[in-house]
């Protein structure tokens, strides 16, 4: 068999493992959380104006959750840190960070993370508010970091 024939057989085994995994994993039974955007319910973030968290999965207040967040337009928080290792997309706006000195952007349908109590500054740009889906591993909070003296 020429090398390319062989390229093929290994994708086509490659694509097939995850089928037959996914197959096997519904002949098992499984969950499903079907939420549409209507039925969020969204409520104030404790300690937090203008911020607001609509809750899928979990409770944030005790460990890990799965969660909407949602900014008001020109909505910021001065530098801080979360405990919890959090894995977020941008569902809408434009997220800004500055990370390390640095300014970052982030509109509708980008990615970011924070672990390892990364320090950060968070805003959303002024106009449309900003939604955000986290992955929060462990009980969310927002930790202040004190300027130095």
């Amino acid at each position: 068999m020429t090398r390319s024939g062989w390229k093929v057989v290994i994708l086509a085994a490659l694509c097939a493992v995850p089928a037959l995994a996914l197959a096997d994993a519904s002949a098992k039974g499984g969950s499903a959380t079907l939420i549409p955007a209507a039925d969020l319910k969204w409520m104030d973030a404790p300690g937090m104006t203008g911020v607001k968290m609509a809750v899928v999965d979990g409770d944030p207040s005790k460990g890990p959750a799965h969660m909407f967040i949602k900014f008001a337009g020109g909505f910021s928080v001065p530098q801080h840190f979360h405990n919890a290792n959090h894995y977020v997309v941008v569902v809408s706006g434009t997220m800004v960070f500055v990370v390390g000195g640095k300014e970052y952007k982030l509109p509708a349908g980008s990615y970011f993370s924070f672990t390892g109590k990364k320090a950060h500054t968070t805003a959303c740009e002024a106009g449309p508010d900003c939604v955000l889906f986290a992955d929060a591993r462990a009980k969310w909070d927002v930790v202040p970091v004190k300027a130095k003296q």
